[in-house]
């Protein structure tokens, strides 16, 4: 499927008038209706049900930058920048930056091992519902078959089109594609200097066009935006533009960097291409945002490492990964235990937001032995604890308990952890889900669920343990719901699982 237009025709149409009339040009060869590039015409947009419904997706950061495997997958980045320790290690270790550089780790980024069906395998298993490979890194090597340069993993490396591959496979276990991109900071990513393989115009097509530093926006906490030209932004809108045409993906998440005023004209094209590609389709589509690049009624808000500290009343998203120190592949991460990441995806959940959760694979296509373990224990607590999240939405008060959080990006940092007195209510089909983020040894009890709560919850006519068959002692009393402890623990794919109790509440009609 190749793009409806194509980029030299496109940087045509933008330099001989405006990007209006490149969507005019669009919209004459049938591929723009009812969405325009004005916030006004976007606001028609609605999140589908299945976002909302899904609650938990994978995320996949697999490029050239996991064969250094070392600091995080901004490795490229700060191999070129004196003041980082990578630029000696990399010095020291593969040479210095004039004779070995980036581009070079790309013939040792084979995927000898890979196997896309196995991946998405793995992902059902683990209880996700849409899956999100990155099509492109701030690096500027394309995990997808871009038609506006030859350095794609499609034509160097592991010569395979990794978004399209997994794409089928994904698709075909029943699961929703997303691509993501973050080709937008690409430009202030590298550092140009003589002697550098970065300022050589020989490997434009992957560092970009050689270029003196311009004068700063400060746009990414602890990293400096430079800001584009026209010529930067056309491509950047191409590529984007490639990726929908070519994959008809579910999601495009983007990452910071085309919230920029510059972007501005681009962002609204690009919303009103895709959204009325996918009404021609037959699909509905979610845009993933950072910041402020879109209005709260055009797409979904994303947070990175981040939580909320209420409901919000519009759809939004986390993403966050299973390790701390990177989103690539690295040789010495540490990764979280799936206890932390199920109590974060509840405490998500129960304020109306999705998880998209990412690992990094090895250079070989390999998923690293730790992040398989905990992707099938969500999994395995999902199998058992599912109904309380997939389809559900917020109740009237999101929980109650003595963990306060911070709301915001990287606030993960801040959060102490929860414990069992800690609950999260979602609800669904006359039911009220209570999930104790840890094993409760005492009575439970919810006030927001007494019979004389401000939140008027309704009769109490029956309580359950998901993953019990035991019959509780619970009363719904003027001040709590209260629940006597199980005397047995709740079984996730045959074996105990203690880090969330989830108590299911009817409510009389």
């Amino acid at each position: 499927m190749e793009p409806l237009i194509s980029r030299r025709e496109f940087v045509r149409a933008v330099s001989a008038s405006s990007v209006g009339l490149a969507v005019s040009r669009l919209a004459r060869a049938g591929n723009v209706e009812r969405y325009q590039p004005t916030w006004e015409s976007l606001a028609q947009y609605r999140v589908p049900a299945w976002y909302e419904d899904a609650k938990f997706g994978i995320f996949l950061h697999w490029g050239v930058y996991s064969v250094p495997a070392r600091e995080n997958e901004w490795y490229p980045r700060l191999m070129y920048r004196r003041e980082s320790e990578v630029f000696n290690y990399h010095r020291e270790h593969w040479g210095p930056q004039s004779m070995f550089g980036y581009k070079d780790f790309i013939p040792m980024f084979r995927a000898e091992h890979w196997d896309p069906i196995a991946w998405a395998e793995l992902f059902k298993r683990a209880g996700a519902k849409y899956v999100v490979p990155v099509g492109e890194h701030h690096d500027g090597f394309p995990m997808y078959d871009c038609i506006f340069t030859n350095w794609t993993a499609v034509k160097m490396g592991p010569r395979r089109d990794v978004v399209g591959e997994l794409g089928r496979a994904v698709r075909n276990q029943g699961l929703r594609l997303g691509v993501s991109s973050h080709r937008a900071f690409n430009w202030s990513y590298y550092t140009f200097e003589p002697g550098f393989d970065t300022s050589n115009p020989r490997f434009s097509g992957l560092y970009g066009t050689p270029h003196a530093p311009t004068p700063p926006i400060n746009n990414h906490p602890g990293e400096l935006r430079q800001t584009a030209p026209r010529d930067y932004l056309e491509d950047w809108f191409s590529r984007s533009i490639n990726i929908v045409d070519r994959y008809r993906p579910d999601l495009l998440w983007f990452d910071f960097g085309f919230e920029a005023p510059e972007f501005e004209p681009y962002r609204k094209q690009f919303a009103a291409h895709y959204y009325s590609q996918a009404e021609q389709w037959g699909q509905e589509v979610v845009i993933n945002y950072k910041h402020d690049a879109y209005p709260d009624n055009v797409a979904v808000l994303d947070i990175e490492r981040g939580l909320l500290d209420k409901i919000r009343p519009r759809p939004w998203q986390t993403d966050t990964s299973v390790s701390r120190k990177s989103w690539g592949y690295i040789h010495d991460d540490e990764f979280k235990p799936a206890a932390e990441l199920v109590h974060e995806l509840v405490d998500i959940v129960s304020k109306r937001g999705c998880l998209l959760l990412n690992v990094g694979p090895k250079p070989d296509g390999t998923i690293p032995e730790e992040a398989q373990a905990i992707l099938l224990e969500i999994g395995a607590w999902l199998e058992t604890n599912g109904e309380a999240i997939y389809g559900t939405r917020p109740w009237k008060a999101f929980g109650e308990g003595p963990t306060k959080l911070a709301g915001g990006d990287f606030a993960e940092e801040k959060h102490p952890g929860f414990t069992a007195e800690d609950v999260r209510f979602t609800a669904k089909d006359g039911a009220v889900y209570c999930v104790c983020l840890g094993r409760p040894t005492l009575e439970v009890r919810i006030k927001a669920l007494g019979s004389a709560s401000p939140a008027q919850p309704g009769k109490i006519t029956a309580v359950r343990l998901l993953g019990s068959d035991e019959n509780l002692k619970w009363t719904q009393g003027p001040e709590a719901l209260a629940i006597q402890p199980a005397s047995e623990r709740p079984v996730c794919a045959g074996r105990p699982c203690d880090y969330a109790y989830t108590f299911k509440a009817v409510v009389a009609a």
